[in-house]
């Protein structure tokens, strides 16, 4: 039991990671990787809404008609991230960030993380073991997210969380910033992960 149990928490975040071996929420890595702060916040959010919403189907696992499971899964994601948006608008210093990423806060209802991982866990084990599995997918996007997020904010504007880092002669690298980039970068990583890790490794 221990042993499943460690397995559930350590395979998504690194031989499973979500992003760099099912290739799920790339959409999201995209758009808010410019900054660290927009990144951490996401990922925290991804995490929270992944945990709870396996929590709670997982739950209701035994009372949920076969033909409605979607629907109910979808009005019970978009409950958590109703919630966790409205956390970050009522928070003082979150809430700046908030409406930088309230469009993709919203998307989290359609990432395939959340829905995947319900449908393929949560929906056929017990609640404890659905929670560690949600919060584990969820820590494993939100590593790659601020992977990418560091090597963005710190190449495209020679900062990290907003704080200069880099001497003030450095001249920003405008195409660091581009989506392009970021896509480039994940592809990197995962080709670092599947390099690794033989068992990924397509012969």
């Amino acid at each position: 039991m221990a042993q499943k149990l460690k397995e559930t928490i350590l395979n998504p975040v690194l031989k499973g990671n979500p992003i760099t071996v099912l290739v799920l929420g790339i959409c999201s890595a995209l758009a808010v990787t410019v900054q660290l702060k927009g990144a951490l916040v996401m990922a925290l959010s991804v995490i929270a809404v992944t945990g709870l919403s396996s929590l709670v189907c997982s739950l209701l696992r035994n009372t949920i008609p076969n033909r409605v499971r979607i629907i109910v899964q979808l009005v019970v994601v978009a409950m958590m991230v109703i919630l966790v948006d409205q956390i970050l608008k009522a928070g003082e210093g979150t809430y700046a960030i908030d409406k930088q990423l309230s469009v993709y806060i919203g998307l989290i209802i359609t990432n395939c993380i959340v829905m995947g991982r319900i449908e393929a866990f949560a929906l056929g084990n017990k609640p404890i073991p659905s929670l560690l599995d949600g919060l584990a997918n969820g820590v494993g996007y939100g590593l790659i997210l601020v992977i990418v997020a560091f090597f963005r904010e710190l190449l495209g504007s020679g900062t990290l969380f907003g704080f200069q880092v880099l001497p003030a002669a450095y001249v920003p690298n405008n195409l660091v910033i581009l989506p392009p980039f970021a896509l480039i970068l994940i592809g990197c990583i995962i080709w670092v992960h599947r390099a690794l890790d033989k068992d990924l490794q397509e012969n």
